[in-house]
């Protein structure tokens, strides 16, 4: 499983993650909301072994990303916000240089290397320089440098950004069909998406998490029903206080 304890981030004087815990089992799949600031992104990095923690800690399948950083990433696959890519390299190219990066060989690296294709639809692009393509394929092809090597952990930043109605229905169908023995967490600001795809969601604002439930338990702590409003409740900034009178 995916378990963090009192995990923070702090920049200077900047707390970016601020006493995070939380623990994610296979067949879930973790929906990490907030606004742009709150977290969410830094918390996907630290799991993902890109940055460091500056207290707690955090664990992949036992593996402490940290202290057993290879064991842990080996049994991850990321897809970072704004998917970036060597630009200069063909799709074909940066998908054939993230196997070798796995360590994929001989039979399994063409069937993975033809399955990711295939599932992704990237067969018109694969000679194409990567700077060249679209938003939607540069989307596409980092989602399929993440599961190549079809990890047991999937750790997506908003992992449907750019792509148009049908591609993000595929993208959320992919997911569901490998969440059956995947852990995966979604960042994600399209509340749409957690009750497409998500089993579990959390809501972190300002650094720390405010609210652990299912996609139902959400949209019950509102009168109206939607997630959006209790995601505007939870996340709003506090109203000013007045000066106390001298």
């Amino acid at each position: 499983m995916i378990k963090t304890e009192h995990l923070s981030k702090r920049y200077g004087t900047l707390v970016a993650v601020d006493d995070i815990s939380f623990e994610v089992h296979p067949g879930e799949v973790l929906g990490f909301l907030g606004p742009n600031g709150a977290g969410k992104t830094t918390t996907m990095r630290v799991l993902a072994g890109f940055i460091a923690p500056t207290s707690g800690r955090a664990s992949i399948f036992g593996h402490d990303v940290e202290a057993d950083p290879i064991a842990a990433k080996s049994c991850v696959g990321y897809l970072p916000e704004g998917a970036p890519a060597y630009g200069e390299m063909s799709a074909l190219g940066f998908l054939e240089f993230i196997a070798d990066l796995r360590g994929l060989r001989g039979a399994m690296r063409r069937t993975r290397l033809s399955t990711v294709i295939e599932r992704l639809a990237l067969g018109p692009v694969l000679q194409q320089p990567i700077e060249t393509l679209s938003k939607g394929f540069r989307r596409r092809v980092g989602l399929a440098q993440a599961i190549v090597h079809d990890p047991a952990v999937l750790i997506l930043d908003e992992p449907t950004d750019g792509l148009d109605p049908n591609q993000k229905h595929e993208v959320r169908t992919l997911i569901g069909e490998m969440s059956r023995d995947k852990i995966i967490v979604i960042s994600t600001h399209i509340l749409e998406e957690v009750d497409a795809v998500c089993t579990r969601a959390v809501i972190i604002a300002r650094g720390r998490l405010v609210v652990d439930d299912t996609p139902a338990g959400l949209a019950a702590r509102s009168p109206s029903g939607r997630l959006d409003d209790v995601f505007r409740n939870l996340t709003q900034e506090p109203a000013p206080q007045p000066a106390p009178a001298t």
